[in-house]
């Protein structure tokens, strides 16, 4: 059984519930086992890294750690969360002597310290590299057929976070796609940013930026987008009617999390499955 450390960020437990349901059986399905990190905290989610950037490494240095005193790498299901710990971890890397001064900050109140052995992993490249596309086919109990979009956004395609994709070109999601039954959709906007850390202060040019992604993937033929970001998510899914409004363009289409969908595709929730499919049957008409 693969075992690794789970780190849900700022928004699975929180406003994106639907994923943390979905997480925890997908996981047991391919014999993932995910262990708590119950003093773990937020990463900063790049807010608190605006006024001051060590304070946000201390926090993910910390969670690291906690992982690290485990002998264990860390799984996110949020793409923005595994970029953040990739950053840390790389600019500790590099530069020593500041990885000494975040140290020093997390040893004097937490008694721990991060020494670059633990490694973030998203889920999306964990299936795909550890656990493999064989074994995700096999245990497929509900093939997606549908044209699905892969929103990979711009935070996972960063230097050092993309795993063995390529960070131009993504494709491990719609190679996961296809393994779940779907079809992946082409479209040129797979890793643009919606601005989701802008929405309070941009918000028009936030919503715009969300706009050119959904009316991409819909003009591209998609039935459905599936984002592999918790924070992302909020901004395709829940703000995509007054981003169509304030654009002008086409911007209603189902959004699901990538947990979710592998999670549907593996047998559970087949009642939400049955919800989206019809939302996509309703909307698509």
């Amino acid at each position: 059984m693969a075992k690794i450390a789970y780190y849900p960020g700022n928004v699975a437990r929180a406003g994106a519930a639907e994923v943390e349901d979905c997480i925890q059986p997908l996981c047991k399905a391919l014999n993932i086992q995910l262990v708590e990190l119950p003093r773990a905290s937020s990463d900063g989610g790049n807010v608190i890294k605006q006024a001051t950037p060590k304070l946000q490494d201390a926090l993910v240095a910390r969670n690291l750690a906690l992982a690290e005193a485990k002998g264990l790498d860390v799984m996110t299901t949020c793409a923005t969360s595994h970029a953040i710990m990739c950053n840390t971890a790389l600019d500790m890397e590099r530069d020593p002597v500041y990885a000494s001064t975040v140290n020093n900050l997390v040893a004097r109140t937490s008694k721990v310290e991060f020494s670059g052995e633990a490694q973030s992993w998203h889920l999306l490249h964990y299936l795909v590299e550890e656990i493999g596309l064989d074994k995700v086919r096999d245990a497929v109990k509900n093939p997606l057929k549908m044209n699905i979009a892969a929103y990979y956004g711009p935070d996972m395609q960063r230097d050092g976070a993309c795993a063995g994709d390529d960070p131009f070109m993504p494709t491990y999601m719609e190679q996961l796609i296809e393994a779940l039954g779907g079809t992946p959709v082409d479209y040129e906007s797979k890793c643009m940013s919606v601005g989701s850390t802008s929405m309070l202060t941009l918000e028009d040019s936030s919503l715009a930026m969300t706009a050119a992604v959904l009316s991409d993937a819909i003009q591209s033929g998609a039935d459905l987008v599936v984002s592999a970001c918790t924070v992302s998510h909020i901004n395709l899914d829940s703000y995509q009617s007054k981003a169509g409004r304030v654009s002008g363009k086409r911007t209603s289409v189902p959004v699901c999390h990538l947990a979710e969908l592998v999670a549907f595709a593996l047998g559970f929730y087949p009642d939400r499955l049955a919800q989206l499919r019809t939302r996509v049957r309703l909307i698509g008409s």
